[in-house]
């Protein structure tokens, strides 16, 4: 399933529902049609992530029923990022291909690349490593990014993101894959400038990546059981050009690898959400185009869809 969270009007509430030939079926509707209110595992994403097994099939149930009425055309509403308020969010670096890149791309730049970052190149070979995002600063698909006043360089980040569906403390990895709820995609908005100056402190991301709207995710989260994550394309569309294409298969570590590390010794709750870092080529720093106001940026992976977002200088 592909599951949305949605307004029919900007004034509206957020209602969970799921994408079904680009339409969006209101499952709250059915279900409160056919039993007169509204079952807990559906009041939004997060119950039904908590809510297990149980909640998707009553997902199930409701996309079977669901009358025409109950149906709504993509353009006649609003998706908001798939789970708004995430328990928590990390982002990992899961692949050597972008850090590797990066660095290539500073040099050509005429930039001498940060010990940081070549420090960074050696521990992302041995070991994932992360950072926790800011989980307020979240936005969904066609979400205007309004860059912050501080940067001068900007840039987008194309990941996709694990969203854990079951708490877990010393997860195993061969059982790292059943804590998974579903995927989405993840765009890393970066202030460089900011980035590079304060990670030379040994610390940070910090406002390099702290500003309202950093973390867009969307259009959906595809639940487990319908996406493989290491045999998707995955490109980046800027102003309907595609400026790159990798494939999600590059990962130096997997999510079971993830998992497994930040679980050790620390529960893992439903609704946090693991980012697995910038595919190969997946940033205007890799390949030396950055980004320039009124640019609209398209994040697509195959099998969950477009994420598409709108930067602007105010």
């Amino acid at each position: 399933m592909k599951l949305v969270t949605f307004q029919v009007t900007p004034q509206g509430p957020p209602a969970l529902g799921a994408l079904a030939d680009d339409r969006v079926i209101d499952v709250v509707a059915v279900n409160r049609r056919e039993t007169g209110s509204t079952a807990p595992a559906l009041e939004s994403m997060q119950a039904l992530i908590e809510a297990g097994p149980a909640g998707l099939r009553l997902v199930q149930r409701c996309l079977e029923s669901a009358r025409e009425e109950e149906r709504h055309d993509l353009g006649r509403m609003t998706l908001l990022a798939p789970l708004p308020l995430p328990m928590q969010i990390r982002d990992c670096l899961c692949f050597e291909e972008h850090i590797r890149r990066s660095v290539e791309g500073m040099k050509r730049g005429g930039e001498a690349p940060p010990p940081m970052a070549l420090a960074m190149l050696e521990t992302v070979r041995r070991r994932p490593v992360w950072y926790k995002a800011n989980r307020f600063a979240v936005v969904g698909p066609d979400a205007e990014i309004v860059w912050p006043k501080y940067s001068s360089v900007m840039d987008y980040e194309c990941e996709m993101a694990a969203v854990i569906g079951t708490r877990g403390r010393d997860i195993r990895k061969e059982r790292a894959a059943s804590h998974v709820f579903g995927y989405t995609i993840f765009n890393d908005f970066s202030a460089r400038d900011a980035q590079m100056d304060e990670m030379a402190g040994g610390l940070g991301p910090a406002k390099g990546k702290d500003f309202d709207g950093a973390n867009a995710f969307g259009p959906c989260i595809v639940t487990a059981d319908e996406f493989d994550p290491y045999d998707a394309r995955m490109s980046v569309y800027v102003n309907g050009e595609k400026r790159s294409e990798n494939h999600s298969g590059t990962m130096t570590h997997r999510f079971e690898d993830v998992i497994a590390l930040v679980s050790d010794s620390e529960t893992l709750h439903p609704g946090e959400i693991l980012g697995s870092g910038t595919v190969g080529g997946g940033c205007g720093m890799e390949i030396g185009r950055m980004l320039e106001s009124g640019d609209v940026v398209e994040l697509r992976v195959e099998g969950i869809g477009v994420l598409r977002n709108r930067v602007v200088r105010r």
